[in-house]
């Protein structure tokens, strides 16, 4: 799939030192953690990991592409909340590979506009199309 050209709004800026046992910062101060692989990983589990970065930055992302699609379908997605589990292991050929499980609450909503919603969120989320074909993402309802 080629790749499609966007009208960029904004950039995001963060440096790492030391990799995944140091510190991230972005270029405006905004977010400045240290990051330790976790105990699962044989680390001390100290600061965050570039995991829990991602999951966050994905729930957040997936949380407005489905207000953006709920706004579209008329639907009332107050008080929801979505959660994303990212998974890291090692793949077959001798890297590492993630999974992702995105699982929404929406109350306001029966379980199959809730469903619909968020395979729509899935396909708008600027982080599903950026894994889309690459990560294993699955979608549920809670």
């Amino acid at each position: 799939m080629a790749i499609q050209p966007i009208d960029v709004k904004y950039t995001a800026v963060a440096t790492a030192e030391n990799g995944r046992d140091g510190r991230v910062a972005t270029d405006d101060g905004k977010l400045d953690v240290v990051v330790n692989p976790p105990k699962e990983m044989g680390g001390s589990g100290a600061g965050t990991n570039p995991e829990q970065l991602f999951a966050a930055g994905y729930s957040a992302c997936f949380q407005g592409a489905l207000g953006v699609v709920a706004r579209k379908e008329g639907a009332d997605i107050s008080g929801s909340t979505v959660t994303a589990e990212v998974g890291i292991g090692s793949t077959p050929e001798g890297g590492f590979g993630l999974t992702v499980a995105l699982s929404a609450t929406i109350p306001n909503v029966d379980a199959d506009t809730a469903k619909s919603l968020l395979e729509k969120a899935h396909q708008v989320c600027p982080y599903s199309n950026a894994t889309r074909g690459n990560i294993e993402v699955t979608l549920s309802v809670k």
